[in-house]
């Protein structure tokens, strides 16, 4: 195992969802965590230039303003700096030293690629090559955040990190281009890399209006619920303490060099059972079906054992425990609105 305590650790893109809260983890573990993130993508400078136009607006604010109160009050380094920008990132990398590099910065929202294919580009790609590059001879160690999108429609029930990768649409392609430039640069420039691909995540802080969110926004505004096709579409979900114990464990455990993990609950759960799970604590909300997009790939459970036997993964929040925390946390901080 490696020492953690006083590991110097990068995160780009690390004021998001995903990166803020992994960045509190590592803190706690002793860890010198430093954040860079430029606070444009589906973040505060995003949601400051849109006006106020409803409740959600107003709430995602403070939302992210939480975010970056936590990582102040944990006395993790902010660097406001747009990832695209290759010198500019590289000056500040070079200020933080890191042994460890983690690459958040994307456009993580596959219907948004599919509209702004440039952008998300751009946010995805131009940012991922930016690091790679000032960690080629630097890092010790490059872990990329990829998705479960890259494996297009599963063809079985369980996916294994080795099955065929067949992406539908632009959010799972450059994902995927992602993996084989960060194997690429290995290769070439023996850069040890770790992938990993999550699944359907939600939890505490997260303004990505991902499906476990907009259930809960609609059931606070006693609106009905909307679920894509019949409900029978089944998803890994997983709550974003079992994601962060993975990541953990990757940048701890030297096995995790140069492989790939699903690093998700490991057990899928259809869209049915997640209106279920929410009508469980608002019995009164309505459940209405509408026409499936044609671009979701046909998903389901990822595989997690070889993250248990390699790296000793083992996450503990089925959808019944974490999404209750998720709601207690929506509550609780959606109601401070008004005090």
């Amino acid at each position: 195992m490696i020492e953690m305590k006083g590991r110097r650790v990068a995160l780009v893109g690390g004021a998001g969802f995903i990166g803020h809260n992994l960045a509190l983890k590592l803190k706690s573990m002793g860890a010198d965590v430093s954040v860079i993130d430029g606070l444009e993508v589906n973040n505060l400078l995003y949601f400051s230039g849109r006006g106020s136009e409803g409740a959600n607006t107003r709430f995602y604010r403070r939302v992210l303003s939480e975010r970056l109160r936590l990582l102040e009050d944990a006395n993790v380094p902010l660097y406001v700096q747009d990832a695209r920008d290759y010198h500019a990132l590289s000056k500040v990398l070079s200020q933080i030293n890191p042994q460890v590099i983690v690459q958040l910065a994307a456009v993580s929202h596959a219907n948004r690629s599919n509209k702004d294919p440039y952008t998300t580009f751009d946010h995805s790609l131009r940012t991922l090559e930016n690091a790679l590059d000032y960690a080629r001879g630097k890092a010790e160690h490059f872990v990329y955040f990829s998705s479960s999108m890259v494996y297009g429609n599963f063809k079985t029930e369980s996916v294994t990190e080795d099955a065929v990768c067949e992406p539908l649409g632009i959010y799972g392609a450059l994902k995927y281009a992602g993996e084989k430039l960060v194997i690429a640069y290995q290769q070439t420039f023996d850069l040890p890399y770790t992938i990993i691909r999550p699944s359907a995540l939600y939890g505490e802080r997260c303004v990505s209006r991902r499906v476990g969110q907009v259930f809960i926004e609609n059931a606070l505004h006693h609106q009905p619920v909307f679920v894509n096709g019949t409900g029978e579409d089944r998803l890994d979900f997983t709550y974003i303490d079992d994601l962060v114990h993975g990541i953990t464990r990757v940048i701890e455990h030297p096995k995790s060099r140069n492989e790939i993990f699903n690093v998700t609950y490991g057990s899928s759960r259809s869209i049915a059972d997640l209106a279920q799970a929410l009508q469980k604590r608002f019995p009164e909300v309505k459940i209405e079906y509408k026409e499936r997009e044609a671009l979701m790939p046909e998903r389901g459970t990822l595989c997690v054992d070889k993250a248990k036997e390699l790296i000793g993964y083992n996450p503990s929040n089925p959808l019944e425990v974490g999404y209750d925390k998720y709601i207690d946390w929506y509550q609780s901080f959606y109601t401070q609105k008004a005090t």
